[in-house]
């Protein structure tokens, strides 16, 4: 019985590549603490007949010592001489995977793959070759590399011009945990809590299963997080700092960019980044916009209509928005600075602003939730001068849901001074854009809304947060 918890979809492509008649090339990459070795270990099980893990800053000697030392344990055999170079170790690689016996797909997994191509090493050459002169001749190899140095598996192999060039059959990007992934992972490791603490577990944590996994039984989620971020020893008190100098190159850059990114709520054009960042335009800096969005760190938002030069970056990694704004200036300040930070206005607000990334992480859920999801339909922000909206889902069956998003420790109450923020964003809309589509209010919120002349006037679609929950 499998113990992967989710994660439906990267399944189903190692599934595929399982059941068909030809060999495969499979690259995932994601951040680190994501899951990856777990996934493809469990998945694959008894299927796995080599497998070898990049030492981190590891000597070229180094890597090809830990490669041939696998080669020996799986082999059974002691007397394999070290290769002299890469060549000759898949050469080895090679006369081993021909000793075995039967049709069944062989998996041959290679992790930290950036970490063993070392400078002049030739790995990456001496791995194209293996994958163009012998898996392709063969049809039972599954040959799955994995990396979280985002920078080196996007322009090596992703985007790779050389050997590898189209050779990857299926990519895989794996991504925190959502709500419900997030959900049965607790309830498989015996927390239980409300879906209201889940979600703020999630605006602290993010979906990471490894921050996940640290969560102790027995504590409420302030204690908890109280002694994960806070005290002095916690686990991520200041993860952060490592967090991208281990997956990317040159990572004061990106940091950079999240840095500026986190001290806005509602994220900033490509040229508001570059203004306020003080990182000069050009290939560089898109190199790092994309290595941080691939990663899932950043997340692109197109304006409505599609205009590109008012797409939106925002910082969507919840652990980085956490650190900055709470853990960066209250470390080491003793048990209970959560449970004092939690109540204050502070966070109160930094919450709500939260809780719209989270939902714009959801927008599938909220569509199925609706009963839209068989509806073609795009997804995308709108803004001008006088009014704001996050979330605009534009429908192929002449209708627009205006996405409002509230989160609240009760039912949500629009009050007079909402009711007439509502009215202009609706007038607005319709205003700049000249649509004549039908546009439906749509409140996203923790616990509903309290319904009142204001909701009855306004509000076409409700939903709370269990919606956000949906397989």
């Amino acid at each position: 019985m499998t113990k992967i918890v989710g994660r439906i979809e990267e399944q189903t492509i190692l599934k595929e590549s399982l059941n068909n008649d030809k060999s495969e090339l499979i690259a995932l990459y994601g951040r680190r603490r994501i899951g990856k070795t777990f996934l493809i270990r469990e998945f694959f099980k008894s299927s796995i007949v080599f497998e070898v893990t990049g030492l981190f800053d590891g000597k070229m000697s180094d890597q090809l010592e830990n490669f041939t030392k696998e080669l020996k344990k799986r082999k059974k055999k002691s007397n394999i001489d070290l290769p002299h170079s890469w060549l000759d170790a898949f050469t080895k690689l090679e006369e081993y995977i021909d000793t075995l016996k039967g049709e069944s797909k062989k998996v041959i997994f290679i992790d930290e793959f950036p970490w063993i191509a070392t400078a002049k090493s030739k790995f990456l050459t001496a791995f194209e070759n293996f994958w163009n002169t012998y898996c392709t001749k063969r049809d039972d190899l599954i040959v799955v590399i994995c990396g979280s140095a985002a920078s080196y598996m996007v322009q090596k192999i992703i985007n790779n011009k050389g050997g590898l060039h189209n050779r990857i059959s299926r990519k895989i990007r794996l991504l925190p945990f959502n709500l419900r992934e997030t959900e049965l992972y607790l309830t498989k490791n015996g927390l239980s809590y409300t879906r209201y603490d889940i979600i703020q577990i999630y605006m602290a944590l993010g979906g990471v299963p490894h921050y996940l996994e640290k969560l102790q039984k027995g504590l409420s989620v302030s204690q908890n997080i109280d002694n994960l971020c806070f005290s002095k020893d916690g686990v991520l008190n200041d993860e952060f700092n490592k967090l991208y100098v281990s997956l990317f190159d040159d990572s004061e850059r990106h940091m950079k960019i999240i840095k500026t990114l986190a001290r806005s709520n509602k994220g900033f054009t490509r040229n508001e980044l570059i203004d306020k960042s003080g990182i000069p335009s050009g290939g560089d800096f898109s190199l790092k916009l994309e290595e941080l969005i691939e990663s899932g760190f950043l997340t692109e938002y197109p304006y409505y209509q599609n205009k590109k030069q008012l797409t939106h970056y925002r910082l969507s990694d919840e652990y980085s928005k956490f650190y900055l704004k709470f853990i960066n200036n209250n470390k080491n300040e003793g048990k209970g600075t959560w449970q004092r930070l939690r109540t204050s206005q502070s966070y109160a607000s930094w919450s709500g602003f939260v809780f719209e990334t989270l939902c714009l992480k959801h927008i599938y859920q909220i569509k199925k939730s609706l009963r839209i999801d068989a509806v073609f339909s795009t997804s995308s922000s709108w803004f001008n001068e006088n009014a704001q909206v996050d979330l605009l889902i534009d429908r192929d069956d002449n209708v627009i849901n205006l996405c409002e998003m509230k989160f609240h420790n009760a039912p949500y109450t629009i009050d007079k001074q909402y009711y007439l923020s509502l009215k202009n964003k609706l007038s607005e809309l319709q205003k700049e854009t000249g649509n004549r589509k039908n546009i439906f209010i749509t409140m996203v919120t923790t616990y509903g809304i309290n319904e009142n002349k204001y909701s009855k006037e306004l509000v076409q679609n409700e939903l709370d947060m269990d919606s956000l929950f949906t397989e």
